[in-house]
């Protein structure tokens, strides 16, 4: 490789990290800790009406592998799958100290790291968790392992 073609390279790969990092710093994806058990509820009550599953993704703003999983929850291939089958409810677990009763509930150890999920019915039974940190290192995970999440889960 010519010294111009690496400088490029490096560059690239700089840029990307640093728009990362940025979209990281910036990213609200995580509501108010104290909305979260209405929002479980307000959820439950959509996934009646409408027939679906809903997924809690416990996780915070500040970690960037649950900035990843929500970059791949809207990315165009994924979202119809999503949007088809699960209300989506984002748990603000703050830095490991907020709503760990959902989490207990739920069977999710934030222990293990975040993002975790739970799936529910719509009555609100617990399907499945993530119980060893599947999601954690979502940064590093391809987009298909999302897809087959969704797919595996749907009603």
């Amino acid at each position: 490789m010519t010294l111009p073609r690496i400088f490029y390279v490096v560059l690239s790969v700089a840029t990307l990290v640093a728009g990362a990092a940025a979209y990281a710093a910036d990213a609200h994806i995580y509501p108010d800790p104290a909305q979260a058990a209405a929002d479980v509820q307000h959820a439950l009550a959509e996934a009646a009406a409408g027939h679906k599953r809903v997924i809690l993704d416990f996780g915070g703003n500040w970690c960037p592998d649950c900035v990843a999983l929500d970059r791949y929850f809207h990315d165009p291939a994924i979202e119809p799958l999503l949007t088809a089958n699960y209300v989506l409810v984002h748990v603000n677990v703050g830095r490991v100290d907020c709503n760990l009763d959902l989490a207990r509930r739920y069977g999710v150890p934030l222990d293990k790291g975040v993002p975790a999920l739970a799936v529910l019915d719509s009555d609100g039974r617990l399907l499945y968790s993530q119980t060893g940190g599947e999601f954690e290192d979502m940064r590093h995970m391809p987009a298909q392992a999302v897809t087959d999440f969704l797919t595996r889960w749907k009603p």
